[in-house]
């Protein structure tokens, strides 16, 4: 049996948020799937070492939208699938499964657009199964590899390995670097600790504020990793202390608690999958009330997060 699953969404977050559904399907018909997925979801780095994906396909622009019908089409019928799983409601790939003789299609209802996520994929699976299926998400990693992380970079059983969200997918979520930077001293102050400063190329010059505080010798960054390695990083550590970036929802899913600051976008869809993600939100708002258009950076307590952050440490 050949299986394809869609699971078209840029983030990363995303595609961890999708991951218990995927591994579901394939459990219940005992055989490996095809993803369909956008590089952008970094799937390839999330499913390297989980048995449930054998393939990824990218979707790439080419294939992307109606322009890419034909060409997507033409990829997905050499590869004789006997059935699929839309993770979405885009009459565009009920129109495709069609087109390519995909005998099996499962798809959520036309015109699905507005919907907490990880309800609605849960629902969607739990319904063809007829099985209920945890929406918490367990990423697979190589154990060895880990062995070798923790050799490579130190990891002192004496200290506690915090990894610092800094990056963001927009200015309007992003807590200010004064802030990290602040509560970094706070914590090293009560106790032994390293920072991993959860960030790429495009943060360095919130990266090089950090370590220019006095906390060079405290911190690592991850602007020159790839996400398969950094995975390797974050199961070594303790704790997560961000805002919501996909290495919150890495961090949730190598099973690390998260203390996740909800600046601007809906707190619920995005940390009501797990009980690992402790979910801060602005005054005066709840993980109910956030959306994409809370712009409440400025209006999160620190007092708050350094408590809470405290707590998990101790």
């Amino acid at each position: 049996m050949k299986v394809l699953v869609v699971q078209q969404r840029y983030g990363i977050g995303d595609m961890v948020i999708f991951s218990p559904y995927i591994q579901a399907i394939s459990n219940n018909l005992k055989t490996s799937v095809t993803l369909l997925a956008k590089k952008s979801s970094r799937a390839r780095d999330l499913f390297a070492y989980d048995k449930a994906v054998n393939e990824i396909i990218d979707l790439e622009k080419s294939l992307d939208k109606v322009s890419g019908f034909l060409k997507l089409s033409n990829v997905i019928r050499q590869k004789n699938f006997d059935k699929i799983f839309i993770f979405n409601g885009s009459l565009r790939y009920k129109i495709l499964s069609n087109y390519v003789g995909i005998k099996s299609i499962y798809q959520y209802p036309l015109f699905t657009s507005k919907d907490v996520i990880f309800q609605t994929a849960k629902i969607f699976t739990e319904n063809i199964f007829s099985c209920i299926i945890s929406s918490e998400p367990k990423l697979e990693i190589d154990n060895s590899e880990l062995e070798k992380c923790k050799k490579k970079y130190n990891f002192d059983n004496n200290f506690k390995h915090i990894i610092l969200g800094i990056s963001a997918s927009g200015p309007t979520k992003r807590w200010d670097i004064d802030n990290f930077i602040k509560l970094a001293h706070k914590i090293k102050n009560k106790v032994k600790c390293k920072f991993y400063l959860a960030g790429g190329l495009n943060d360095k010059y919130l990266i090089d504020k950090f370590k220019s505080s006095g906390l060079k010798d405290f911190s690592f960054s991850f602007e020159n990793l790839q996400i398969k390695e950094i995975m390797h990083i974050i199961k070594n550590s303790d704790l997560y202390i961000g805002n919501d970036t996909g290495f919150m929802h890495i961090s949730a899913g190598l099973g690390l608690k998260c203390i996740g600051l909800f600046l601007d976008s809906p707190a619920y869809s995005y940390s009501g999958y797990t009980k690992k993600i402790q979910a801060i939100t602005p005054l005066g708002k709840t993980i109910y009330t956030t959306t994409h258009n809370t712009k409440g950076k400025d209006q999160v307590s620190f007092e708050e997060v350094a408590e809470k952050a405290l707590s998990e440490i101790d």
